[in-house]
């Protein structure tokens, strides 16, 4: 079904693989259509209960393919019509989303990782904001999300300057979550994966949604926001069941339901 990714489903987690490692999963149009699609799938389907997007070789994904691009592109539409869709996708899917960073993540890679919930990083991964060096600005969504994670003057560094971070100084900026080491990246990201597909997922979509807009609306609005989260969230059956387990003193199973 697919040429650019693999996407499979094991134990409530959805893999979703950058496949074009000898061009360092760099994304083409095609590439775009088809994580859009799977994202979507993912979204539907209610054996999915988190995703995890990860890159196949030694990178994660080095950006647009410049291969693809001609100085007749018009670079707005390609945004608007390419990688907004799937920017916007992962953006708004009510389930945990990590990007699994193996290798390098460059421009619009770069974009891709802060547009998921969390980033897990191995020892062999870097972040690039490269755009500057092809006399373009940080695209994809990428300084909307990244002020926010290390502030206007870093984001300014990055995007100006160019340079790259290291794995363990992505952790240390807050770009980054977790550090792991290299003989231990498949078995650590599968648990961190199958410990978010075993929460209650219905919460996580609600909490993702007051976070999405934690920064933009006023404090009364958003506790009117916070209150219309809750009431959903108190009539599922997750809910339900940890009420339950607690009065009963036992772990939950929650069903994300």
């Amino acid at each position: 079904m697919y040429e650019t990714i693999r996407y499979e489903v094991t134990d409530g987690v959805a893999w979703l693989r950058l496949n074009r490692p000898d061009k360092l999963n760099a994304f083409t149009e095609q590439m775009n259509k088809e994580i859009t699609t799977a994202i979507k799938s993912a979204a539907a389907d209610e054996q999915v209960r988190c995703i995890v997007l990860t890159g196949v070789g030694r990178a994660f994904c080095a950006g647009q393919d410049l291969a693809s691009v001609d100085e007749q592109m018009d670079h707005g539409e390609v945004l608007r019509n390419q990688y907004g869709p799937m920017l916007k996708a992962i953006r708004q899917l009510e389930k945990p989303i990590v990007a699994a960073v193996n290798g390098v993540a460059a421009g619009a890679g770069f974009s891709l990782a802060l547009a998921c919930d969390f980033r897990l990083v191995s020892e062999r991964a870097s972040f690039l904001n490269a755009f500057i060096h092809v006399g373009l600005i940080p695209d994809s969504g990428n300084l909307h999300v990244l002020t926010k994670l290390v502030g206007q003057a870093k984001a300014a560094e990055l995007s100006i300057l160019g340079e790259k971070v290291q794995a363990a100084e992505a952790v240390q900026l807050g770009l980054a979550n977790r550090l792991i080491a290299v003989d231990e990246w498949e078995a650590e990201v599968s648990a961190f994966a199958e410990r978010l597909a075993a929460l209650p997922t219905k919460a996580i979509g609600l909490i993702k949604r007051s976070l999405n807009v934690a920064t933009e609306l006023s404090y009364e609005e958003f506790l009117e926001q916070e209150a219309q989260g809750q009431r959903i969230a108190g009539l599922t059956a997750d809910h339900r069941e940890g009420v339950t387990a607690f009065m009963e003193k036992r772990k939950p199973v929650f069903i994300g339901k």
